[in-house]
């Protein structure tokens, strides 16, 4: 079995990235044959907002170009959701928060191991999308972190703390430099991007292209 490995680089309060991860799961299941492995790494799309965030609909519709524009793209994401088991609820959703504690929960996760990772990213996009509640919130993030399997007084402790900020800003950054403009973005191998919420024949085709590569023995 061939094995194939994707770095994420994602933000947890883009609806893309969700439907980004809900396609590469299904592309995933679709290469039985094929061992994925799975590492998420940061993104901010919005690194200046302060750490109590700002309102939700006001900042998008600022962002966008009018509360008409955010319609649109709400209305389409709605219906995108849908087809990947997504209950997106906008009306919901009432802060836009500073993401940099939710990544560095998602660090920490990673040394549970890839399916703590997976399962906290997984369920920040729940609480933000479909559950309207605030990922910049340490007592959601700690909520998150136990069910998750995480040690909740070690996180709190951590969350309370410096650790890891400059760590994740210094990622977020070399994803910049890479040219990572916009996400979700997969790094297959290390070396070859699929950028955007990609179909999920796109991935399950990127997947098995680069496993056969691999298996033929030809360079990468």
């Amino acid at each position: 079995m061939q094995t194939v490995s994707i770095d994420i680089v994602s933000d947890v309060v883009c609806p893309w990235c969700y439907l980004g991860k809900a396609r590469l799961d299904q592309a995933i299941t679709n290469v039985p044959d094929v061992l994925v492995t799975v590492n998420w790494r940061p993104y901010q799309l919005n690194p200046d907002l302060p750490p109590e965030g700002v309102d939700y609909k006001q900042h998008l519709a600022a962002k966008l170009g009018g509360q008409a524009a955010v319609d649109r793209a709400h209305d389409m994401l709605r219906e995108l959701g849908k087809a990947e088991g997504i209950a997106f609820d906008f009306d919901a959703v009432k802060i836009s928060p500073n993401t940099l504690d939710a990544h560095r929960l998602v660090r920490w996760a990673a040394t549970n191991g890839e399916a703590a990772q997976t399962a906290v990213v997984g369920m920040l996009f729940k609480a933000n999308f479909e559950e309207g509640r605030n990922v910049g919130d340490h007592a959601v993030l700690l909520d998150i972190a136990e069910k998750a399997g995480l040690d909740r007084p070690v996180i709190a402790a951590l969350l309370t703390s410096d650790a890891d900020k400059d760590a994740v800003k210094e990622e977020v950054g070399l994803a910049r430099e890479m040219g990572v403009t916009g996400v979700p973005c997969f790094i297959l191998e290390g070396q070859y991007a699929v950028m955007g919420a990609q179909s999920v024949d796109v991935l399950t085709n990127a997947l098995r292209e680069i496993a056969e590569m691999k298996a033929s023995g030809k360079p990468n």
